[in-house]
């Protein structure tokens, strides 16, 4: 592996593109059209965005080794990009999903993938696939590995989490129009944050390098899980705040937190600070499809200071992760995590 790692890591996709069109072609009777149509599907959804919980798995591994003196053998590299890049799968298969339940319209700069004329709710059992393709992926090159078993329950066990996180979400309020301001709750908004975000962005890939890696003292899981944890909870808030002040063309996709009536950071602040006329403005405008209400709702926002306020929550959950990390460095590598930490920190997209 050379020095270029997102270059490397997206090689190894190609790869594994490769493999999946010959399987296709060796396993099923497949008309060319749905050959096609598949690998589409993954090159549309697939290796896209920052591709940061795929390449973490890959810095774990090198951690791990260089804190022992030692570089990472290229046959290690290679199965740890092999496992992020299962993670990347099961993001996919996730954000295809979740655009469909929310009615999203762009992701990652391109319009939604159930949004294209073609796909519609077809997209619904592309979103299996790729998931069924993880899998695939996972059997062929970790079926003899000591740590298949342990990666392929860690798989089951983030992508069940995550689907209770997103049951939390989508069921965090009733339909548009009926805001029962009382359920916006700090309690409930971390809850999502941990079970939606959390688990699957950054204890996953952690604890597959961890596995890969031959570690097996739960301890130091649970070290990894409680830094792991906290660092979802600071990057699902900065999503929550991106979604209603970031650029379009920045942030590659349009938010609708406001309109879908979502339980976020910025709720929760507003009604920590509010008074009673401002909560009354809420009620009158929070969860409504409507450009006008959402507006009023951004100026609230404005007025609360909430702007300023996500600059020092911020700052905190960064002190407040850089001495857990530092804690820990006697224990295990420490390098993973402070990768990870800067590549979320005043993030903006």
């Amino acid at each position: 592996m050379g020095s270029d790692p997102r270059g490397d890591f997206l090689g190894v996709f190609k790869t594994l593109t490769d493999g999946i069109k010959e399987d296709l072609r060796t396993r099923f009777d497949l008309p060319e059209e749905a050959h096609a149509y598949i690998l589409r599907s993954i090159e549309y959804n697939v290796p896209h965005g920052k591709l940061n919980r795929g390449l973490t798995v890959v810095q774990f591994a090198r951690d791990f080794y260089a804190a022992k003196g030692q570089t990472a053998s290229d046959e290690v590299i290679f199965q740890a990009s092999v496992l992020g890049w299962c993670i990347e799968y099961l993001q996919a298969f996730f954000l295809v999903a979740d655009d469909i339940m929310d009615a999203s319209i762009t992701r990652r700069g391109q319009p939604c993938f159930y949004k294209l004329p073609e796909i519609g709710l077809k997209a619904v059992n592309d979103s299996i696939v790729l998931e069924a393709l993880l899998y695939e992926i996972l059997r062929k090159y970790f079926r003899s590995a000591q740590c298949y078993q342990d990666i392929f329950d860690l798989f089951h066990e983030i992508t069940f989490t995550t689907s209770v996180g997103q049951l939390l979400d989508l069921t965090s309020q009733k339909e548009q129009g009926d805001v029962d301001l009382n359920t916006f709750s700090e309690a409930n908004l971390v809850r999502i944050y941990k079970y939606k975000t959390a688990y699957y962005s950054f204890y996953l890939p952690v604890a597959l390098g961890m596995h890969l890696c031959g570690i097996k003292d739960t301890d130091l899981f649970d070290t990894a899980k409680d830094i792991c944890i906290d660092m979802g909870v600071l990057f699902q808030s900065q999503d929550d705040y991106i979604d209603c002040f970031g650029d379009p063309q920045t942030t590659g996709k349009i938010g609708t937190d406001i309109e879908d009536n979502k339980c976020t950071w910025l709720v929760v602040e507003a009604l920590k600070v509010a008074s009673p006329s401002e909560k009354n403005i809420l009620q009158e405008n929070y969860g409504r499809p409507d450009e006008a209400k959402v507006a009023v709702v951004k100026k609230l926002y404005e007025s609360l200071e909430l702007p300023a306020k996500f600059v020092a929550h911020e700052s905190e959950y960064h002190t407040r992760l850089v001495s857990k990390i530092d804690a820990v460095e006697k224990q295990m590598p420490t390098g993973t995590y402070h990768f990870l930490l800067k590549k979320i920190f005043k993030r903006s997209s």
